[in-house]
C-alpha cells in the first residue's frame, strides 16, 4: 500500500499533563487544539512520521493565577517559547496495537529525545462538513499517546520547598496525548466529493 497522509484535527486533539503537588496530590492541565501531520504507510508503521505543534500559552489548569505562572519564565515562559514540538520517526510496533514512537520533543527551546507508548484506537469513516454542506465520508483514526518527562530536562525548574525537605512541584510530569487524525483524501478525491455535494 501507498503511504497515507493525516492530519490532526485540532478540536479532537489534545495534551494533558499532571505533576505531584506539595508531595501528595496531583494537578493537572490541559492544552488544546494540538495541530499535527501523520504520514504512514500501513503495511509498514515502522517508516511512519509524525510531527505536532501545540500552543503553550493557552495552558488551563482550571485556576488563572496558576496558568499565568505557568505561563511565566518559571516555567513555560511563553514570552519567548510560544510553542512546543515534537517531531518522531523512529517507530517499534509492540503489538497489533501498541506501538513506541521516538522523536525529539522542543519545550522553551530546549530539545530533548522522548519516547512516546501509543495505542491505536481504530478508525471509522464520518461525516465531513464544511459550508453546511457534508462532504463527507472521511476516514477518522483514533490514538492515545504516553510518556513522562522531566521538567528540569527543559528549564522548567522553578521550585520551593515545604515540610520535611519536600518540594511544591515534582520534577517528574506524566503526559498524556489524545489525538484523532483525518485522512487526507488529496486534491483529486476532494475535488470529486465537492462536485458529487454539489449536484
Amino acid at each position: 500500500m501507498a503511504v497515507t497522509k493525516w492530519f490532526f484535527e485540532p478540536g479532537h486533539s489534545s495534551a494533558e499533563f499532571r505533576a505531584r503537588h506539595m508531595m501528595i496530590t496531583y494537578v493537572r492541565g490541559q492544552l488544546k487544539n494540538m495541530q499535527g501531520l501523520l504520514e504512514v504507510d500501513p503495511d509498514e508503521p515502522e517508516k511512519a512520521r509524525v510531527e505536532a505543534t501545540i500552543d503553550a500559552a493557552k495552558v488551563y489548569t482550571g485556576q488563572p493565577q496558576r496558568d499565568d505562572h505557568l505561563r511565566s519564565a518559571d516555567f513555560f515562559d511563553v514570552e519567548h517559547h510560544p510553542t512546543w514540538t515534537f517531531t518522531g520517526s523512529g517507530v517499534r510496533q509492540v503489538s497489533a496495537n501498541e506501538f513506541e514512537v521516538t522523536g525529539d520533543l522542543t519545550v522553551r527551546g530546549v530539545t530533548r529525545s522522548v519516547t512516546f507508548e501509543v495505542t491505536y484506537l481504530g478508525q471509522w469513516d464520518t461525516p465531513w462538513w464544511e459550508d453546511g454542506r457534508d462532504l463527507g465520508p472521511r476516514r477518522r483514526a483514533g490514538f492515545i499517546a504516553r510518556t513522562r518527562i522531566n521538567r528540569h530536562d527543559f528549564g522548567a525548574s522553578w521550585n520551593d520547598v515545604v515540610d520535611r525537605g519536600g518540594v511544591v512541584v515534582s520534577a517528574m510530569v506524566d503526559v498524556v496525548v489524545d489525538v484523532e487524525a483525518v485522512l487526507d483524501p488529496g486534491p483529486e478525491e476532494q475535488s470529486q466529493q465537492s462536485q458529487q455535494s454539489a449536484a
